[in-house]
């Protein structure tokens, strides 16, 4: 059974900036381009046989960058809508609100762009996902191609854990993890591996 192969896009200058980023479509900056390049070595041993992407141009150049063919986009591998608090920063959002976790306390709803999603839509939406990619690994290893919110939401729930437990898993930009399984049992094979950007 292949694994699935978890790649978070690279730095944008939102991401650089710790700027909540769900749906505003940023491209990589030089350092991110860099990131995604560094990304082929770790990928060399895989046998690939579906790439996967988020539409946003961050991850679709990711995915470009690192040598992967996008075979789809899939809409439920955007980002974490975070409705009036996209943009911001977590020390901004607590200003007006002393000890906000957006694991524990969620968004405020935005515009009509930016509606905002609980944590258990963005967990709908990655369990989506895991059930259409799931029947892919009989043959080999599917690439997903995405943020880090809903990467870490899509973790926990591949281990059938609560989406909100997505807390537990650090996820830097421009890292590769891989999702696998040890009899039968969902695991985390590797997790959060940065790439060498001098090879």
């Amino acid at each position: 059974m292949g694994a699935l192969i978890l790649l978070r896009h690279g730095e944008t200058e939102w991401s650089r900036d710790r700027r909540h980023t769900g749906r505003t479509d940023l491209p990589l900056t030089a350092r991110g381009e860099e990131q995604a390049r560094a990304l082929p070595p770790l990928l060399a041993p895989r046998h690939i046989v579906r790439v996967v992407s988020s539409p946003a141009e961050r991850a679709r150049r990711t995915a470009e960058l690192a040598g992967l063919a996008v075979d789809e986009t899939d809409p439920d591998l955007w980002e974490w809508d975070y409705g009036g608090y996209e943009g911001v920063t977590t020390a901004g959002i607590r200003k007006d609100r002393p000890g906000w976790y957006l694991w524990n306390d969620g968004v405020v709803p935005g515009d009509a762009e930016h509606p905002g999603e609980t944590v258990e839509q963005v967990g709908k939406r990655t369990d989506a996902v895991l059930a259409r990619v799931r029947p892919l690994l009989a043959d080999g290893d599917v690439a997903l191609v995405a943020h880090g919110h809903v990467l870490r939401v899509l973790t926990a729930r591949w281990l059938g854990l609560e989406p909100a437990l997505g807390r537990a898993f650090a996820l830097a930009t421009g890292t590769l993890s891989l999702l696998g399984t040890e009899h039968g049992h969902p695991v985390i094979d590797s997790w959060n591996v940065p790439a060498d950007p001098t090879a």
